[in-house]
């Protein structure tokens, strides 16, 4: 493990603990060389399915990408570093809990969707005009109303 700071080797672990969600392992750490501390994250390797695109490209499930897009949907909006976390962590263990070989880039989208839309609507409306690709004020008006009649949203300050 290289220091971000110095780009050193040589470091030690000062602490350990687990994870909130017990998967992952933070480990405290101090470089010897400059003796700056940082933090990292140890999980197990997990097989997950292939993405099928919709061009029928297949590529590896990367949880980062999942992670950049919640996030970008989430920006000025008031949901947690932590609670993005745990929604991509549960979107990755329920498509890895499904047992297939590979999954569409659509059913990730959709549980995305799913899960944004109990955490911030309105940061579930920004995901979905993306990955839905919205053309206008209708598409907007179809997905509030969607939410609305599933019992989502409205508890959210703009």
């Amino acid at each position: 493990m290289r220091c971000p700071y110095c780009s050193d080797s040589t470091n030690k672990v000062i602490d350990s603990r687990l994870g909130p969600d017990q998967t992952e392992i933070r480990r405290r750490r101090e470089c010897i060389e400059c003796g700056r501390r940082f933090t990292t994250r140890e999980r197990v390797d997990e097989v997950l399915p292939k993405v099928v695109k919709r061009d029928e490209r297949r590529e590896e499930f990367v949880r980062g990408k999942l992670l950049i897009a919640v996030e970008k949907a989430c920006e000025k909006r008031p949901v947690s570093v932590d609670d993005l976390g745990r929604l991509v962590d549960r979107v990755e263990r329920r498509v890895q809990e499904l047992g297939e070989k590979e999954v569409t880039s659509r059913l990730i989208g959709e549980r995305m969707m799913d899960e944004l839309v109990q955490l911030d609507p309105v940061a579930a409306a920004r995901f979905a005009s993306v990955f839905r690709n919205f053309q206008g004020a209708e598409d907007y008006v179809a997905f509030f109303e969607s939410v609305a009649e599933a019992g989502h949203g409205g508890n959210h300050e703009g």
